[in-house]
């Protein structure tokens, strides 16, 4: 396992709200970090459709394993997700994390967030501003 792959692992074993809503590490590959979460009644909005915030935490997840897997310190500064299919009670989302740029101090990934039919559910994107670790 590369220093890089550690480091997703710990930082995602360091997550309680990441563990709170179910989501669990599927792949530590700094290229492709994935998470995955299986969609319960307590994910659903009142019209038992799997809540925003919901997949928006997801992907997050998988945001901030990827950009800070490198070791430097990468805080999000800039977020958009886009809901392109719904979900519900009984899906298992999936949501790949990769990186698209990264400069010396802005770093800007693409999560794809997929249901188990293998349809995209969600498109996020997100900027990061990367600093040096303290």
């Amino acid at each position: 396992m590369s220093d890089d792959a550690a480091r997703v692992r710990r930082l995602f074993e360091a997550d309680p709200y990441a563990a709170a809503l179910g989501i669990r590490l599927t792949n530590d590959d700094p290229a492709a970090v994935t998470v995955e979460m299986p969609i319960t009644r307590a994910h659903l909005n009142f019209y038992e459709v799997t809540h925003g915030g919901a997949m928006f935490s997801l992907a997050d997840c998988a945001f901030s394993l990827a950009s800070n897997a490198h070791g430097d310190r990468a805080v999000a500064v800039d977020t958009h997700l886009a809901l392109t299919a719904g979900t519900t009670e009984g899906d298992t989302l999936t949501a790949v994390a990769e990186e698209m740029t990264r400069g010396r101090t802005l770093a800007t990934y693409r999560i794809t967030v997929t249901r188990g039919d293998g349809r995209v559910s969600g498109l996020f994107t997100g900027t990061v501003h990367v600093s040096q670790p303290r």
